[in-house]
């Protein structure tokens, strides 16, 4: 009896793992041909649009790299080094918080490029664009340094030379920890839905103005929407642990396959939106990637 149980525990596992490493080696796969295209393409090198989305599909993918390879790690090896597990929670807590800030910028790029068109030359140059990448990184840092000094105070020197479970809710379990992450959560998401909000309106009303492209306004207007839904999306993570219990409490008997669809759901399928929200919308990228595609298979069937 005792061997069947083991079984099927390892056969759900298997099953658990492989699907996660199947969609994170496609979703990565997807949004490296897209940084690639970037790369190669030295169009894109002068537009603060195509950089900051870019950086956008990295941060994605650094995120389903941290996230998968620490569900495998979970399962095949259990415990391990609580320091490795820390440096590792550092990276997801920093590119976690990227991405909603990653948004709010793209709004506002958005924002200048139709309402201020002759200030964007100016205001969006490349030099800018980095630097403002440096911020988003340096102001996501800022909640995951937090968690390391609350961490270095609360525990004792044992806890250190301990191995654990890598996951947040082991390491992170102090109400110290609850509130730096309610607090940062809080403050970061309310900075980015009121700038998706006002820059939405500040660009419907360059809409329904006679001096307007009305064309690039729609869709940058239809843009600053699709930022808004991924944010929905990337709200998922914050939300699970309190869906999670509520799903448990109601079918304690499907525990394991609720928190796998939660994680499918807030960590991997969102990953997938960047590329098919951006970049398939926008015609130099499309081209682009249907370019490489082609080259791809002219190569392959070449070599066959």
């Amino acid at each position: 009896m005792n061997s069947t149980i083991q079984k099927d525990q390892f056969y759900d596992s298997f099953i658990k793992n492989f699907i996660s490493v199947v969609f994170g080696l496609i979703i990565n796969y997807i949004n490296g041909t897209f940084v690639l295209v970037f790369c190669k393409s030295s169009v894109f090198y002068s537009d603060p649009r195509y950089i900051l989305y870019t950086h956008l599909v990295i941060n994605d993918m650094i995120m389903l790299s941290i996230s998968v390879g620490l569900q495998v790690t979970i399962y095949a090896v259990g415990p391990f080094s609580l320091p490795v597990c820390c440096v590792v929670l550092f990276v997801s807590v920093i590119v976690t918080k990227n991405s909603p800030l990653n948004l709010a910028c793209m709004a506002i790029e958005r924002y200048i490029a139709i309402c201020k068109p002759l200030h964007h030359p100016q205001i969006c140059t490349v030099r800018r664009t980095y630097m403002l990448i440096w911020f988003i990184w340096t102001l996501s840092a800022v909640p995951a340094f937090s968690d390391i000094f609350i961490t270095l105070s609360t525990r004792t020197e044992s806890f250190f030379s301990t191995a654990v479970l890598c996951h947040m809710v082991i390491i992170r379990n102090t109400w110290q920890h609850v509130v730096n992450d309610t607090v940062s959560n809080v403050v970061y998401l309310l900075f980015v839905w009121i700038t998706l909000i006002v820059t939405y309106f500040k660009v419907l009303s360059a809409a329904n103005a006679a001096s307007a492209d009305r064309v690039s306004a729609r869709k940058g207007r239809n843009t600053i929407l699709l930022h808004g839904g991924q944010l929905l999306l990337c709200m998922m993570s914050y939300i699970t642990p309190l869906l999670s219990t509520v799903l448990v409490d109601l079918f304690p008997q499907s525990r394991s396959t609720i928190l796998f669809i939660l994680f499918l759901l807030s960590n991997i399928l969102p990953r997938l939106l960047s590329p098919l929200i951006y970049g398939l919308r926008d015609k130099q990228f499309a081209e682009r990637v249907k370019v490489y595609f082609c080259c791809k298979k002219t190569q392959i069937i070449r070599v066959t």
